[in-house]
């Protein structure tokens, strides 16, 4: 579950630029409020929803899945981010699914961020609903010169990939914004699948919001969240 010391940690930690390699995980969190033990019926229910996201997921770049019924009820989802080829996103995904049962061996909530996917999974139906509970922050330690013109052309550049990106199928988009001098901003917003496009500009809004707290006048942020996220940089970080 999200906490303020969660976030404190993750920004502290986040002080080093370009520390995560595209393979590692960026974060994780165990959140799931009961348990379950090793060979049982949620267990197994469990591995079949991880199976069956590794599959169902790489075409398209997004699925969701359930298993069991009652107590034993697993619900999951993983997103690759929207450039990623379907090779890359397999591989994520089940990255994603092997570090989860190890980092998260016994709680029945959990979900993990990589550059290329995310992956949730709970006992708890969370389909259709923003999570803004499961949240974190990064960003690049270098400021920038004119931080409250770059924060203006940022929330600029972002939200009209908000406008963007929830009247899109895939809930993504990417764009940029001249700076003058030859020099560009880089942004892009997506949202998990399940939610409606209403609700994913809801999500990615707030998401901005957020951005001034976090990262004002720093080159580079991201604001990542169980159901969406949102990021801008000085350089190209998606494939076109």
């Amino acid at each position: 579950m999200w906490n303020p010391k969660s976030v404190l940690s993750l920004l502290l930690f986040s002080l080093f630029v370009h520390v995560a390699l595209s393979d590692e995980p960026l974060y994780h969190y165990c959140f799931g409020q009961e348990n379950y033990t090793a060979y049982s019926p949620f267990q197994s229910n469990l591995n079949d929803l991880l199976h069956t996201l590794s599959t169902k997921v790489p075409p398209t770049g997004f699925g969701l899945g359930s298993y069991g019924q009652s107590r034993n009820r697993v619900n999951g989802l993983a997103l690759c981010r929207g450039d990623v080829s379907s090779s890359s996103c397999k591989t994520c995904v089940v990255d994603a699914g092997k570090e989860l049962r190890e980092r998260c061996p016994k709680e029945k909530g959990a979900i993990i961020w990589y550059d290329n996917c995310l992956l949730k999974y709970s006992n708890v139906d969370f389909f259709g609903d923003i999570d803004n509970q499961n949240k974190f922050y990064m960003y690049n330690v270098q400021d920038v010169e004119h931080p409250a013109s770059f924060n203006r052309k940022v929330k600029r550049l972002l939200s009209s990939l908000s406008y963007k990106a929830n009247a899109t199928p895939k809930l993504y988009a990417t764009g940029e914004l001249e700076l003058g001098a030859s020099k560009k901003l880089y942004g892009l917003a997506q949202c998990t699948r399940d939610l409606s496009g209403a609700d994913c500009r809801k999500c990615l809004d707030g998401a901005i919001s957020e951005l001034p707290s976090c990262c004002g006048g720093k080159q580079g942020g991201r604001v990542v969240g169980g159901s969406c996220n949102v990021r801008y940089e000085l350089y190209p970080f998606v494939d076109a």
